[in-house]
């Protein structure tokens, strides 16, 4: 008997060029082929200028040249918070956003600042990821009339300190880290309450460009990933997918939905999960590496 396959995609959108042009072909293109996903708002400063610093990483100025991200970001974009100011995407946005959730998307938080969490959280102490985390849940709260009930750390960024702020906050999950299926993090002696739904799918940016998965391969190789036993999360970027690689994304979903993929959003997993809260693994959150992307980052230890 066929294992069915469920697919939930993940929308991190990173900038203010991300929300205002990219959020809304995504909302489009998502409509039309009747597919739910869940979007995480970048709600504060763009100041994705200031992630320039990360050229000294190892493997950084390798992902620059394969994801031509110029063309991905566009000039102005990465001028933010160096040589312009950064646009308050919340604010300049609202609109955009409350339409989104009003087409039936459900919304979460991502960052306030991005690059002030990507690059620092690891070593902000918890109060300032309180108060940090605490921007975003008010702006998000000023935005949609409602608390948030789901956060997506940027960068997969997240740590024993940022796990602590997801339990203060009550939230239903976060979507923090890469691995196989939800769980409880642990991180040393600590359990935390906040079920984590993690991404499973290695993202586009750490494969487009790569002479072994050349852009017309990219459809099979991910159906090659998709497990049956578990839910696979693909985190895309409004940025991505939701522009230079639009066209490429359509015919991924229409592929999908071919070999009779089923979808869901996170937010429908995560009750799902909740309903039988014995049977979620407990599972050490550690740091660890991804192929193809630079740094550390937040990774399910089974």
């Amino acid at each position: 008997m066929k294992t069915t396959k469920i697919l939930s995609i993940k929308i991190d959108v990173d900038t203010e060029r991300g929300t205002r042009v990219g959020v809304p072909q995504l909302v489009s293109l998502l409509k039309e082929l009747e597919i739910p996903a869940t979007f995480f708002f970048s709600l504060g400063p763009d100041h994705t200028g200031r992630a320039l610093k990360r050229i000294f990483r190892k493997g950084f100025f390798a992902k620059v040249q394969r994801t031509s991200v110029v063309s991905v970001y566009g000039i102005r974009t990465l001028l933010n918070g160096v040589l312009l100011p950064g646009p308050h995407i919340g604010k300049c946005h609202a609109d955009l956003m409350r339409k989104v959730q009003a087409e039936g998307f459900p919304v979460g938080i991502h960052c306030y600042d991005h690059i002030k969490w990507q690059d620092g959280v690891a070593k902000m102490p918890e109060v300032a990821i309180a108060e940090e985390f605490g921007k975003a849940r008010v702006e998000f709260k000023r935005v949609f009339g409602v608390e948030a009930q789901a956060a997506a750390a940027p960068g997969w960024q997240a740590n024993i300190k940022t796990l602590a702020v997801y339990d203060q906050a009550d939230l239903l999950y976060g979507s923090d880290c890469r691995g196989v299926r939800p769980f409880y993090p642990r991180v040393g002696e600590k359990i935390f309450k906040t079920l984590q739904i993690p991404t499973t799918l290695p993202t586009l940016d750490e494969l487009v460009g790569l002479s072994e998965f050349p852009l017309e391969r990219l459809n099979d190789y991910y159906l090659s990933l998709l497990q049956g036993d578990y839910p696979n999360v693909m985190t895309i970027h409004a940025e991505l997918e939701g522009m230079k690689y639009l066209s490429w994304f359509r015919e991924f979903l229409l592929k999908l939905k071919q070999n009779q993929v089923e979808f869901c959003d996170l937010e429908t997993i995560a009750h799902n999960y909740l309903k039988d809260q014995e049977q979620i693994p407990i599972c050490e959150m550690v740091q660890g590496t991804v192929i193809n992307r630079s740094g550390f980052l937040a990774v399910q230890d089974n």
